[in-house]
């Protein structure tokens, strides 16, 4: 089945979708679009076309609307609330809503990857995540007698019971082959999360955990050749910050 579907009928032979093809896998024929070649998948001709004359048969296109743009959101208000964004560590007993779960989901899987590769994965730990804790924090407190110096700037740290995940209610276990696409994916997710209302903690430590520990891997059951990349502790923040933090310089140069 070819990647790309063009409906003759409805194509004008605008050559947008050509221009715009990165695989070079499209071209004009008879004064109509045709596909030949290697298609990375990336919809960017099924976005551009006036006439909606292409189709991805592979793809459910049925969740496909009109396009906004980011130009749309006032940017001073947008760079303020990146400024304003915090770390949390502080969860009001709370359920995250599965509506808003899926919001934050749908983020991640829009995201762009390298390549169109869209191998990017999410592992909610759900009836999991206090098992895990558990195993993580017995892990820690492990290290942490035996005066490891690999995490040596823990040993004059609580390694309490809700260590990694501070009593939040959802967590989240963003996983891939390529580090670079699962941190775009996060990052998309907790700009999502935020907007709903919602604050996030990026758990360094559970990741450490999660590539150590061989019962934590095995519970995980990631994608192969999948490594936990982030994961993003979500809830509803029981903290309010009144202004955004400083931040040092900023070291930028022009060459």
């Amino acid at each position: 089945m070819d990647k790309i579907v063009i409906d003759a009928e409805k194509c004008v032979g605008c050559g947008k979708c050509v221009k715009d093809c990165v695989a070079a896998a499209l071209h004009i024929d008879g004064g109509k679009a045709k596909f030949e070649g290697r298609c990375i998948e990336c919809g960017h001709c099924f976005a551009v076309c006036p006439t909606g004359a292409v189709d991805m048969p592979e793809y459910d296109t049925s969740d496909c609307a009109e396009a906004v743009s980011l130009s749309d959101i006032d940017s001073d208000f947008f760079l303020q609330a990146i400024k304003s964004r915090r770390t949390i560590r502080q969860y009001k007993n709370l359920p995250v809503e599965p509506e808003k779960i899926a919001k934050i989901l749908e983020a991640g899987r829009y995201a762009p990857t390298g390549t169109n590769s869209q191998n990017v994965a999410y592992t909610i730990l759900g009836s999991k995540q206090a098992e895990l804790e558990r195993e993580c924090v017995k892990l820690f407190r492990l290290v942490v007698d035996n005066g490891s110096k690999y995490i040596k700037y823990l040993q004059n740290r609580d390694i309490d019971d809700n260590f990694f995940f501070k009593k939040a209610p959802l967590v989240i276990v963003v996983s891939g082959h390529d580090t670079v696409n699962a941190t775009i994916a996060s990052a998309y997710m907790e700009l999502m999360a935020n907007t709903l209302g919602l604050g996030v903690l990026y758990s360094g430590f559970f990741t450490i955990c999660a590539r150590v520990s061989p019962k934590v891997k095995s519970a995980l059951k990631l994608p192969k050749g999948h490594k936990a990349v982030t994961c993003l502790v979500i809830g509803y923040p029981d903290v309010d910050y009144r202004r955004n933090a400083p931040r040092k310089p900023l070291k930028s140069k022009t060459l």
